[in-house]
């Protein structure tokens, strides 16, 4: 059956499985996983009452999340195409298709998305922002933080400029509990599952690539 399927793809073109996320992208995707529930862990069990050295695993693992992110970004904008994964035009007539079948305002259907629909688009923007933003204010705050490769500084900002990064970082914090929860809901709907398996084993098959992409919008080798 497996050889009669590869078969069938060949004959129409397309591999029998599509790769969606690359090894290293996915290692990236995890790894920024892991950094973010530990990072919340340490920040907000204490407050629950969990008494823990928690500022260290904090702020180190803070630094590999920056490492990774400034990875990612060099990676997306010199090795990889970043309008794949940009809002356009086309995601905007999604957009106002999925208000308009929503309200029962009639219209055209949907149609397929390329290699990532209009929500997938949405909720990568979102976690940019707030990682980012998380990221960036944690880099201030590292001057607070005694090391053994640099010296506390809390004169680095004024007063008002830290509350400033103090507030952004902790919204962010705030943001992220949701967003990962909202997250993991929609990865484990039945429906979803083939897209949390291509960020685990990297590809979908080519039915999958059929029901839930156009080829016009997402050209594959």
């Amino acid at each position: 059956m497996t050889e009669s399927f590869a078969a069938n793809a060949r004959a129409v073109g397309a591999p029998a499985r599509i790769v969606r996320h690359a090894l290293v992208d996915r290692v990236f995707h995890w790894l920024t996983a892991a950094c973010v529930l530990v990072l919340l862990a340490t920040a907000f069990l204490p407050i629950l009452g969990v008494d823990f050295g928690w500022v260290t695993p904090h702020w180190i693992t803070g630094l590999v999340l920056i490492g990774a992110v400034l990875f990612h970004l060099v990676r997306t904008l010199f090795w990889q195409s970043w309008r794949t994964i940009a809002i356009d035009s086309s995601d905007v007539r999604d957009a106002a298709a999925i208000v308009r079948g929503t309200l029962r305002l009639g219209g055209a259907a949907l149609e397929k998305p390329g290699k990532y629909s209009f929500a997938q688009k949405l909720i990568h923007l979102c976690f940019a922002v707030v990682v980012l933003t998380a990221a960036a204010t944690g880099g201030f705050m590292l001057a607070h933080i005694d090391t053994p490769w640099w010296r506390p500084n809390p004169y680095l900002l004024s007063d008002r400029t830290w509350g400033v990064v103090y507030v952004l970082h902790d919204l962010a914090a705030l943001l992220l509990i949701t967003m990962v929860m909202m997250h993991v809901y929609f990865a484990l709907r039945p429906e979803k599952l083939s897209f949390t398996r291509a960020m685990i084993r990297g590809w979908i098959t080519r039915e999958e690539f059929k029901e839930h992409h156009d080829p016009k919008r997402w050209q594959v080798d």
